[in-house]
């Protein structure tokens, strides 16, 4: 939800921004530094640091920072030319693979979706022919579809029911679908309503095979047109996500303050997580661990029938403006 703490924040940073880009020199870049991000944990935490920090300032650099529901919609406005950075889930990389924007870099790693069902459902394969709920093209799509098809079945065995998140809880709690492919901390409040819903899978079941990687992406146009800048914000992310790994109960505290979140909410989805340092995404990307990742979604994606054929890893991914920032 877009608060009016952050509406203010935003606003004041798009002024900043604004009266930044008159006066040239190093602080021009500020009007192109417009960043989306998703109000958890993974994605909003190191927007946070880097504010807490005064990254940016190190980087005489003022970001305008906009929240957004979900990676999609973020992808939507760097193509229509109104956003240049992002951060987005796992089920949103089908979009740089189909060549909408670039993945920049990796963020971490979740381990919070899940398929979550009605007291009597037993198995996915007992999910035949009943409603299921998703908030279609996000991780609780991907988690679902994952889940399926270990089970040997497809798509097409359930009855989908696209909804957002805020109406997957409403409708699973109501008993208006049978199951659903969500995530927490939203499950947490879905607990105490329906006491005997059951998991019946996870990121973990897949893992370490298929990480669930939230990443950074930029505007196709930018990442050609101004390298630089695109180097100045991971330089920013990566110092951030140091500070987070090593940090992370005060991370904790920033990131609850900056969403204005409950703090339980936040500390039990930052802790479901693995953090990454600067220096393993560098290795991971170097290795080709990082290209591995976006390959076994590429694969996903051609099984959902998601993207008939994705780009290979290396034409989206821009691993040496990774390294070298």
């Amino acid at each position: 939800m877009l608060t009016r703490r952050n509406m203010i924040k935003t606003t004041a940073a798009i002024t900043a921004a604004s009266a930044f880009s008159i006066g040239g020199g190093a602080r021009a870049q500020s009007a192109d530094m417009t960043i989306g991000y998703i109000a958890d944990f993974p994605n909003a935490s190191v927007l946070a640091i880097a504010e807490d920090q005064k990254l940016w300032e190190a980087e005489g650099i003022t970001p305008s920072v906009k929240v957004f529901t979900n990676g999609p919609i973020q992808i939507q406005a760097m193509g229509a030319g109104s956003l240049n950075f992002g951060t987005i889930g796992p089920g949103a990389l089908w979009l740089p693979a189909s060549g909408r924007a670039k993945v920049v870099g990796v963020n971490d790693i979740g381990f919070s979706d899940r398929v979550i069902v009605q007291s009597g459902i037993n198995s996915i394969a007992d999910l035949k022919g009943k409603k299921v709920g998703v908030p279609q093209g996000t991780s609780g799509d991907m988690i679902l579809r994952m889940a399926l098809t270990k089970a040997g079945m497809t798509i097409g065995d359930i009855q989908v029911v696209p909804m957002d998140p805020a109406t997957v809880v409403s409708a699973f709690t109501s008993k208006q679908i049978d199951g659903a492919g969500i995530w927490y901390p939203l499950i947490d409040t879905v607990k105490p309503r329906v006491p005997d819903m059951k998991e019946l899978a996870s990121n973990q079941d897949f893992y370490p095979q298929t990480s669930f990687i939230n990443t950074f992406v930029a505007r196709n146009e930018i990442v050609q047109e101004n390298p630089d800048l695109v180097k100045t914000f991971l330089r920013v992310m990566k110092k951030a996500m140091d500070y987070r790994a090593a940090n992370l109960d005060r991370s904790i505290q920033i990131t609850t303050a900056f969403l204005n979140a409950p703090a339980d909410a936040t500390e039990k989805v930052a802790r479901s997580r693995k953090m990454l340092t600067a220096k393993e995404l560098d290795d991971f990307t170097k290795d080709g661990t990082v290209n591995k990742w976006l390959s076994d979604f590429n694969k996903m994606f051609q099984e959902f029938g998601t993207v008939k054929d994705p780009l290979p890893p290396e034409q989206f991914y821009t691993a040496d403006l990774f390294t070298g920032a």
